[in-house]
């Protein structure tokens, strides 16, 4: 299984050299150019060169439990939390944050703009039958959306292929999707942030506590893997959670916007 996946590497040419670790990781990350910021400066440190797998977060869980890879970095922590008390991960770490936006068309057919209730927002795109794009792909957004829906009182999956279209895809994918379809779309700030094709495209839905977004960082457990490179994995995540790692996440910043604030604080 470990070698299919490097075949699928993002940015890779391929397969990973023995002293190469694998991150398991989510295609918001990658999106927003995160790890191009963060792992030179690792690899730099540290002399081990981390190779990402970039796909959503239910995949890349998937992926970890099927001992393909050696470091989980992900956005939906009580799947992560599982994970662990599963035994399939050694200890989970927060390690930064970002939030959710909703983003829609200028003219707003909803008439969501402004709004800081995202559950007030999903019902008026509910009750509206405005289309809204979700990603219906088990990442840590889709995740998320599933649970504000079910916050809101509303169950959208009748609504599908009418209103309320799954792309399967990306964050990236789903926003171009989105925006050619006039629809409303929730994506992570960090990609929104580094999207290049907003068109006439806003947020419209912010600030809402309900729409935090934290990422956790995790071993995978060498007990269960014996393939996983314990030594070098943990270095990898113990520099993320350390002062220098730390300083690298908040340096990462696109069009004058910091993207992640980092938020690591060990288990005691």
């Amino acid at each position: 299984m470990r070698l299919l996946t490097i075949l699928f590497l993002a940015g890779l040419g391929g397969a990973a050299d023995a002293e190469d670790i694998i991150l398991q990781s989510t295609t918001s990350t990658a999106n927003s150019d995160l790890y191009d910021h963060l792992l030179p400066r690792f690899e730099e440190a540290s002399g081990i060169r981390v190779n990402v797998v970039a796909v959503g977060t239910g995949q890349a869980i998937r992926n970890a439990a099927n001992c393909d890879g050696d470091v989980l970095l992900v956005h939906a922590k009580p799947a992560e939390e599982k994970f662990v008390a599963d035994g399939g991960g050694v200890e989970r770490f927060d390690v930064m944050y970002n939030d959710f936006v909703i983003v829609g068309p200028q003219d707003d057919p909803a008439g969501i703009a402004g709004l800081d209730d995202v559950g007030t927002a999903l019902k008026r795109i509910a009750d509206a039958e405005v289309i809204f794009a979700s990603r219906g792909d088990d990442s840590g957004t889709h995740r998320k959306e599933r649970g504000l829906w079910e916050m809101a009182g509303i169950d959208p999956t009748p609504s599908s292929g009418h209103w309320y279209r799954e792309t399967g895809s990306g964050m990236g994918a789903t926003l171009n999707a989105g925006i050619g379809m006039g629809a409303y779309v929730m994506t992570d700030r960090a990609t929104w942030i580094t999207f290049g094709n907003t068109q006439d495209y806003r947020v419209h839905v912010e600030g809402d506590p309900a729409l935090f977004n934290q990422y956790g960082v995790m071993l995978v457990n060498p007990e269960r893997c014996a393939n996983v490179r314990a030594e070098e994995g943990q270095a990898l995540v113990d520099w993320l959670v350390s002062e220098m790692g730390q300083d690298a996440i908040a340096s990462h910043t696109k069009r004058g916007q910091q993207l992640f604030f980092p938020n690591a604080r060990k288990a005691q």
